[in-house]
């Protein structure tokens, strides 16, 4: 039991009238004073226990009977575990039990924070209390789905009168009607439009409405309204709308919630999982605290969707015989999600408080009792376990191999859960595709899944919009869209195909216009792209040229096709006026089309096309090498050794040779130029034109001095050759980062690309940046000033003294807070060596007797500082190094 809880558990124990003080109970528990104190007062701030002020101050148990209901409630439970949620807790209980009927309240968060649980959970409590009969409704209404159909929508929420318009043949009850005597919940508010809004001005104000198509009568309906939204509602909705709504509740995001609720909704999960499948689960504590530190930006929901992919692929293995028992390593987890044990380290003492250092593992029982994340789930996920099931099954009797099995497993399964819960977001979507094209997917979708019995990803569904938004402006300017590839299509995926004909109808009918029968092919490969991996009739590489202006690809293309009698190579050009982000499509759509498992060669130019490389590889699972500074020579050989066969690596070699060539022939710069003392390196196996864009990103993004620091951008051809560079590198200067997605180091401190492209590293990198610089900058100031000892000699003594202190302690100083200790520590010495007096330190007697463990462990470590420097410090003087530890995050 954490030392929080004992204290909490025995004050609750004494009842409410028995009062104790925190010496009394650092007494009885055996524990120190000062920390029991911290820990009532923490109680008592969270609204656990009562005190009673005086000297001494007592603390007591709350009374049970100070609620106005006596009966546990939903929200009672949930806030017992969320401390985070206690004050929206309470709001949304004002919000239920507001006189006569509660009041209107909005829900702010961000994606994925559990708006619409919450929203169902306002509901339970009303239920509870009895504000609600049990059987009152709970109606769901997502405003997106037609926020561009503003009559469409009155319709849906008011309901229609027979007759009110051509095809109303009967009179049909609105959603507010569906709702009376519950609660209507709107999902997505924001996307409601103006029109909207009004015409809920009335109903929110007197409880009235019409149906469409009625003029005279008018109807009563008793509803609470509840609604949700990502977006500022100030800007999103219209004030006279934002009057009615009483009540403003704002969820905090997974990471406000803090490492501790994390940790329950977590478990919650995996037990939701576990109760799914009827089978316990247990899970590595590696892996516990990678979902713990990983950086999760869309909240719950996406640490659900990641959970359930991770238990998916346990369970594969399981079922394949490859476990013997239902368990989720780290191996289970998905890329990003690993990366969390990159940042263990930076919340190490709180992780060891919340799930200790004596767990190997953690067993989470197939019980529903406990479940409250997945109180919307349906059967899609149990649908997945057994479509797993049924796969492997029909795999091991046709006598597939077990490393296919796995290959299987992963290409197919993963995708298909990764579109478990995710839809189309129309909020962004919206932002780059027109809002017909939107509706006309959405349709084609519902078809396609219908038809074909499967859920098409969030990832193809976007590509499929774009993907018919530019064909359609292809067509209008009169271009003609071919796909070579179309014969070999309609076989091989002949059911696909089928329905992919249909959808091309439907886009005719929709856009007026004649598509080509290449269309469905291109369709078709949308279709399957969620498939087992599809196999590739082209073994070679690709090989992509793409450069700035109009003309520059497709002429070095043009004449290579040329030389070497052939139509293999391709060219995009990009000229100046155009978005970059419509090129990036191209480019995708050609290498989905050239490349294969083999890869793609991609020719640049410059600029931010050398980024196009690994966007290309995420995207479409190829390998993909970057050529920079792309000239006709480096076309040629690149196209010539692709049609032989040569593999990407061998290609990418001989290739970068002409462009190492070329370098050594320019004549070498004769300046000595000044080198900083500490560096960054930027290392990319993809090539030097990928490197020194992620140079730039460093630079663009981080404060820095650039006499002290460098970035290095590193043009690798492969590990052996990297390591070999970083080590002479690391003779040279301080390497304070290295920015891979291969760890070619691991005494160094590391972050994947990823991390420095969404900038989830640039705070790590930043703060180490401040911190070595400051440093530098004290061995100077500390050279100038210190008259007794040598700066640089006692500021690295000093450093490592701190160092060990922190260890030990396990309480690792804030930047602000080390400077000063390093500052007075040298400074400290320095004194003493002059033969300065030390200054006394007040209550001396009583502030060790309260923290005797660390003034004997600071004193320790100070031992090697006064037998080198020959000094003594005194008692006096550890008191104040001590205070920079106990009172770490207050100082800075």
């Amino acid at each position: 039991m954490k030392r929080l809880d004992l204290i909490f558990q025995t004050v609750v124990d004494a009842g409410p009238d028995k009062k104790v003080s925190a010496s009394e109970l650092a007494e009885r528990l055996g524990l120190s004073r000062a920390n029991v104190s911290s820990d009532l007062n923490r109680l008592w701030k969270e609204g656990r226990i009562e005190k009673e002020e005086g000297r001494p101050t007592l603390f007591f148990a709350k009374q049970g009977n100070d609620s106005l209901y006596l009966a546990e409630t939903s929200l009672d439970r949930l806030a017992k575990t969320n401390k985070s949620l206690i004050t929206r807790i309470e709001q949304a209980k004002a919000a239920v039990l507001y006189p006569p009927r509660g009041m209107h309240c909005l829900i702010l968060g961000e994606t994925g924070v559990g708006k619409s649980w919450f929203a169902g959970m306002i509901h339970e409590f009303a239920v509870d209390i009895g504000r609600l009969d049990k059987h009152a409704p709970f109606v769901i209404f997502n405003c997106a789905d037609y926020a561009n159909n503003p009559q469409l929508l009155i319709s849906q929420l008011f309901g229609v009168k027979k007759g009110a318009y051509t095809g109303a043949e009967m009179d049909r009850k609105g959603l507010v009607e569906k709702a009376d005597g519950g609660i209507l919940f709107l999902d997505e508010v924001h996307r409601l439009p103006a029109e909207g809004q009004e015409i809920f001005f009335t109903f929110m104000d007197k409880g009235i409405f019409r149906r469409v198509g009625e003029t005279e009568m008018e109807r009563t309906a008793h509803v609470q309204i509840v609604m949700a939204t990502t977006e500022n509602p100030e800007s999103s909705l219209l004030k006279t709308f934002m009057r009615r709504i009483p009540m403003v509740i704002k969820l905090p995001s997974l990471v406000e919630r803090g490492l501790e609720e994390r940790f329950r909704i977590t478990m919650e999960i995996f037990q939701e999982e576990a109760f799914r499948l009827g089978r316990e689960i247990q899970i590595s504590a590696n892996a516990v605290q990678a979902f713990l530190c990983y950086h999760c930006p869309n909240n719950i929901g996406q640490l659900k969707t990641d959970i359930q992919l991770t238990c998916a692929s346990a369970y594969a293995e399981f079922i394949s015989l490859k476990k013997n028992q239902l368990h989720v390593s780290v191996q289970d987890l998905p890329h990003h999600v690993k990366q969390g044990l990159l940042l263990v380290k930076d919340h190490k003492q709180e992780l060891d408080e919340i799930i200790g250092t004596e767990h190997n593992c953690f067993v989470v029982q197939p019980s529903k009792e406990g479940i409250w994340i997945g109180r919307e789930t349906g059967d899609t996920t149990d649908s997945v376990y057994e479509k797993i099931e049924q796969k492997i099954y029909e795999l091991q009797n046709l006598g597939v191999s077990e490393e296919e099995l796995e290959f299987d497993i992963e290409n197919y399964f993963t995708t298909f859960i990764k579109g478990v819960h995710q839809r189309v977001n129309k909020g962004d979507m919206a932002r780059i595709i027109d809002p017909f094209i939107i509706h006309l997917v959405e349709e084609i979708v519902r078809f396609a899944e219908a038809k074909l019995e499967k859920i098409l990803s969030q990832k193809v569904i976007f590509g499929l919009a774009l993907h018919i938004q530019t064909s359609k402006e292809r067509l209008a300017q009169g271009k003609q869209i071919v796909n070579p590839q179309i014969n070999h299509v309609r076989i091989k995926y002949k059911k696909e195909f089928a329905v992919a004909l249909e959808c091309v109808r439907m886009i005719e009918e929709a856009i007026l216009m004649d598509l080509p029968i290449g269309e469905a092919g291109y369709l078709t490969m949308f279709f399957v792209l969620d498939d087992v991996s599809m196999e590739e009739e082209r073994e070679t590489i690709g090989v992509l040229v793409i450069t700035h202006g109009s003309g520059g690809a497709t002429a070095m293309v043009d004449v290579t096709n040329r030389l070497l009698v052939t139509q293999y190579a391709r060219a995009i050009d990009l000229p100046l006026e155009e978005d970059s982000m419509i090129v990036l499509e191209k480019a995708l759509k050609v290498a989905r089309e050239i490349g294969s498992k083999a890869g793609l060669l991609l020719l640049v130019d410059m600029g931010s096309l050398l980024g196009f490389g690994e966007i290309i590889e995420r995207e479409i699972g190829i390998p993909v090498k970057v050529i920079p500074m792309v000239s006709t020579p480096h076309v040629i050989e690149a196209t010539r050794k692709a049609m032989l066969g040569h593999s990407l690596e061998d290609v990418y070699r001989d290739v970068l040779g002409i462009s190492l060539y070329q370098r050594e022939e320019q004549p070498k710069e004769q300046v000595q130029k000044h080198v900083p003392a500490l560096t960054i390196v930027a290392a990319c196996l993809s090539g030097e034109g990928s490197a020194l864009f992620l140079k730039k990103l460093l630079e663009s993004r981080l404060r820095y001095d650039d006499n002290l620091l460098e970035f290095v951008p590193l043009q690798l051809i492969d590990k052996a050759q990297a390591r070999s560079q970083l080590r002479k590198i690391k003779e040279e200067r301080k390497i304070l980062y290295v920015v891979s997605n291969y760890i070619l180091d691991r005494e160094l401190r590391h972050h994947s690309m990823d991390d420095v492209l969404n900038g989830e590293a640039m705070s790590d990198i930043q703060q180490v940046i401040d911190l070595e610089e400051a440093y530098l900058k004290m061995q100077e100031s500390l050279g100038e000033h210190l008259q007794m000892v040598e700066g640089q000699d006692i500021l690295a003594d000093v450093r490592m003294c701190v160092g060990r202190m922190e260890e030990r302690l396990n309480n690792y100083l804030v930047f602000d807070t080390r400077i000063g200790a390093y500052l007075h520590i040298c400074c400290l010495v320095d004194r003493l060596k002059a033969g300065a007096q030390s200054v006394a330190y007040i209550q001396k007697e009583s502030f060790l007797q309260e923290n005797r463990k660390l003034y004997s462990l600071i004193r320790h470590e100070l031992l090697p500082l006064e037998d080198k420097y020959e000094v003594a410090i005194s008692e006096d003087d550890v008191c104040f190094i001590m205070n920079f530890f106990i009172h770490n995050k207050t100082l800075a």
